[in-house]
């Protein structure tokens, strides 16, 4: 069992919380309002608010997390998450592709960072098992 933590868990997001969950996985979920809480619960989750744009809020979610799951599209922002998730005890990332996520995976590579670029939702739950199982 791991704890997952699901950045920006929208719709999709909350289908991905159950599947982990379904796994036997512990998921938390972020929401960028405390309006945006609710379904994140209702799917199991925990809920907590941080906004992807300001990765200082995501940062402080990190506490006991094993994989994070990046579900706000690309972003600059992908690279220096990959560089904090060395000092953490996360064992890497699945996010969407984009040119952030080709800069973080540079990034991954050189730190031994377990890191996939994933193009659809529904493959970031095997995605999240083989970045967990390294």
């Amino acid at each position: 069992m791991a704890r997952v933590l699901i950045v920006d868990c929208d719709v999709r997001g909350c289908e991905l919380a159950g599947e982990l969950r379904e796994r036997g996985h512990l998921v938390r979920g972020t929401a960028r309002s405390e309006a945006d809480l609710a379904p994140i619960e209702a799917a199991g989750a925990e809920a907590v608010v941080a906004d992807p744009d300001r990765l200082g809020t995501v940062l402080t979610q990190l506490q006991g997390v094993s994989a994070v799951c990046w579900l706000a599209g690309d972003s600059p922002r992908l690279e220096p998450l990959v560089e904090t998730l060395v000092d953490t005890h996360a064992r890497g990332l699945a996010c969407e592709p984009g040119p952030g996520a080709e800069a973080a995976r540079a990034v991954a590579a050189g730190s031994n960072v377990g890191f996939e670029i994933v193009d659809d939702p529904a493959r970031m739950a095997p995605a999240l098992d083989r970045i967990l199982a390294c």
